[in-house]
Order: C-alpha cells, then structure tokens, then sequence
C-alpha cells in the first residue's frame, strides 16, 4: 500500500492535519492504534486561538453550542486571568470534554476523502531520500511520501527517528474521575489548591463531571488503583465538599512530564502535537498547542505536495513550532510550579505578587495573550485579525476554502486556483494576504499584490 501522507495516531492533532489534507485533495492514510472510539478524554478546555482555527473550519459554532465558556480563568487562591477582553470572536475559554473535538474533526476528515486504518499499529519506519516505509505489528509495510507522527508521548514515530526526548516528569499520581454530582459547583470551571493538593472539577455537559486531584502526601505508582474515598478526600480538601459524588463509571491515574523533542522534522517525517512536545495541565495548553501544529503544518505540506511553494517552506514548520511549543513548556510550567508551592509564606508571596502584575493591563493582555493563544505569532507572520468582508462576511469564514486570502478593494487576476480574492469591509489601499492557517504572508500596496504572490505562491 502506498499513500501520499501517512498520519501515525488519530487524536485531535492527527485528525485536524487528516481533514486539511483531504481537503486539499491530498490522499492521506491515518493509522491509529486503537480499534475503536472513545469518551474518555483528559483535555477539556478550547482555547480563544483554537476556535479561531476550527472556525476557519467550519467547526467552531458546533463546538460552542454543546460546551460552556469561561470568560476568567481562575489560576490558584483566587487570582483570576481575565479572557474576555481577548482581541479575538472567542474572548473566553471553551469548556467541552478532547472526545467532541475529536469526534468534529473525524467527521470533517472523513467526509473529505481521509482513509482511516484502525487497530494498526506502527512498530518501526524508515526512510530515504524519496520515500517513507512503515512496518505495521501485523506485518503490513506501508509507503508514504511524508509521515506525520502524532502518535503522543510514547511516539514510535519520534523513536524511530532515534530523536531524544528530554524533560521530566513535574507531576506524578494525578487522579481521574468521572462521576456524577449531587451538588454540582456554582463556576463552570470548579479550581481549587491548598499547596499540597488541588482538585478541579469540569463538566461533561451531558450530568458527568470530571475530576482532576493531586495530592502530594500520596505519591504513588501509575499503575496504584485510585478510589473514590480517595478522590472525594482529595476534593473535600481543597473545596471545601466533594460536591456530593453519587456515582462514577471510570478512575485512573496518571503522572505529567514537560519534555521537547529537539527536532520537528527529519527528512520526510515530521512530529506534531504530544509526539513533539508535552507539557503541564496548567492552564490547558496541550491539545491546543498540537491542533495550532496541524493548522500550521497541513497547508505546507499541501503546497509542496501540489509543487507551489518556494524552496525551504516545510523547514518553516519546525523554525516556527519548536519556540511554540518551548514558550508553552515555559508558561505551563511557571504556572504548575506556583500552584504547588508549599510554604504558607511562599504561597502569600505568590499571591501578592501574582495580584500585583496581573493588576497590570500590560502584563495580564499578555498573559492571556499567551495562555489563549492569541497572543502567538511568527517572526514576520502575524495573527490575522477576523476582518469583516465587504459582502458581509468574515475573513476566517473566507479561510474555509483552504487557500491564502487575499484581502483587497482590487480583482487581480491570474492566480485563482492558489487564492482566494475578498475585498475588506474598509481599506486604506494596502492588500494583505493571509495564510491558510490565519497568518499574515504579506501586507503592501494593492498594486504589489500579483507579484507578492508570485514570489511566495509560484
């Protein structure tokens, strides 16, 4: 078998890159391990940049009707980080459980011509100049002219690169439970810490809760079994109540580690998502740092496959991803570090100064800017604003056709089939044109415009 992209892993990463690539109308092969889905999920919040790209999709709206929106979001003893004055449609934090993210984007895959092989899982590749072999368990090889490992922390992909994965574990023995609640909290988003132990507690939507804790004076193996007394222990510590848990269908434990891989790209392979990088549950960046990877990487691979591209462009999806996702690796860890701090006089410490700084418009439209995502952009590639169109529409509805933008008063001709042309609501008589992923590519004089995209579309 032969495919044009193998994508090793189906979650939310694996599933994004998938359908923009089937969009494209590239053939594209995701191989997951697992046989079948799941609704067992660890990542429940959306940040303001991820819907922006999954607007750009035509998934965002979906996603917002079922969830629910957190406008400020609590960072520990009551300091809160403000969202709603996010430059951004989305000025808030979306709650709804990985598994509906993941069920949006198979479906969108799936309807775009992906392929799906489920239960096949990869134990070795290898590569040369002009092709990618994968060597399945069940002794099927395939071949690919790209690969895309999104295959999570344990990536075969990334060890069959030989690539180290360097880091540590900064949490161990978190607890999962889903349960249901006689008493549900009043907030949306239920977070709480007491130095050696917090607990957080987010809705399902459909009357399942689920809840995070930690505690420190029971560090134990993965593999301990938890229990309920446990959890409700744990959650009446820190919130005060347990919140009347009446029921649970599923507890596991885990522990969390802040590793990077050096390289994103080695030859025709690539890493995405927790493959690449995996962080903290601090401030829910993870699976939203692995879907800003697809949206990133999908068009480049797109536009090399189809042979408009200018020399180097892949490259750019490592130069411009691996600070990412080092930044994040940064502020996740900042933040899971101040919320275990021990000491009483260290917690007040943190405390008075957390107050101080983000009491400064400054420092908190930053800090929101980079928790949301919004705030992230590319050396000479800027986020794109969602501008509204002359005929009444908006820039990101624009991106659902998969090609750059062009924002222009003008009606260039000669290029149609690599972008789309959309005459801004108001003009100053520059053009801009905006990358598929929500990125500004260049911004001039109208009349610059056909030669700006014959040097980065040729």
């Amino acid at each position: 078998m032969h495919t044009t992209v193998a994508i090793i892993g189906a979650g939310p990463t694996g599933l994004l890159l998938a359908g923009d690539l089937a969009h494209a109308g590239i053939p594209v092969t995701v191989f997951e391990r697992r046989s079948g889905t799941s609704n067992l999920t660890r990542a429940f919040g959306v940040h303001a940049r991820t819907l922006e790209l999954l607007d750009a999709r035509g998934l965002a709206d979906g996603l917002i009707a079922e969830g629910a929106r957190v406008r400020r979001l609590r960072l520990f003893n009551g300091i809160e980080l403000d969202l709603s004055r996010l430059p951004s449609r989305f000025p808030y934090l979306l709650i709804t459980p990985q598994y509906r993210v993941e069920h949006a984007l198979a479906e969108r895959a799936l309807k775009a011509g992906a392929e799906f092989r489920h239960g096949a899982r990869l134990t070795r590749l290898r590569q040369d100049d002009g092709l990618v072999t994968l060597d399945l368990e069940d002794g099927d090889t395939v071949t690919a002219d790209y690969v895309v490992g999104a295959d999570g922390l344990h990536s075969t992909v990334r060890q069959s690169l030989g690539l180290p994965f360097p880091g540590k574990a900064v949490l161990t023995s978190i607890m999962l439970a889903d349960v249901r609640l006689a008493t549900p909290p009043e907030d949306v988003l239920a977070v709480g810490g007491v130095g050696d132990a917090f607990a957080m507690v987010a809705p399902f939507g459909d009357g399942w809760y689920r809840i995070f804790a930690w505690n420190r004076d029971n560090q134990v193996d993965d593999r301990t079994p938890v229990t309920l007394d446990e959890i409700s222990a744990v959650t009446r510590r820190v919130h005060g109540t347990d919140f009347g848990i009446t029921e649970t269908r599923w507890m596991s434990r885990f522990h969390s580690d802040e590793r990077q891989a050096p390289h994103y790209r080695v030859g025709r392979v690539f890493l995405a998502g927790d493959a690449a990088h995996v962080h903290s549950p601090a401030g829910g960046q993870g699976m939203n740092t692995g879907l800003q990877d697809a949206a990133n990487l999908s068009w480049k691979l797109a536009a090399t496959i189809a042979g408009r591209t200018p020399e180097g462009l892949l490259d750019t999806y490592e130069a411009e991803r691996h600070p990412v996702g080092r930044m994040v690796l940064r502020s996740s860890g900042t933040l899971i570090r101040a919320a275990m701090i021990r000491s009483a006089a260290g917690r007040l410490a943190r405390d008075t100064l957390g107050r101080i700084l983000l009491g400064l418009p400054p420092v908190a439209r930053r800090a929101a800017g980079i928790i949301s995502g919004v705030g992230i952009s590319y050396p000479g590639a800027p986020r794109a604003a969602d501008v509204t169109l002359r005929d009444g529409g908006r820039l990101y509805e624009a991106l659902r056709d998969g090609r750059h933008v062009l924002l222009t008063d003008q009606n260039p001709e000669g290029y149609e089939d690599r972008v789309l042309v959309a005459a801004p609501g108001s003009t100053d008589g520059t053009a801009c044109l905006i990358r598929p992923d929500g990125y500004v590519a260049w911004r001039g004089p109208a009349a610059d415009a056909p030669a700006a995209v014959a040097r980065l579309l040729p």
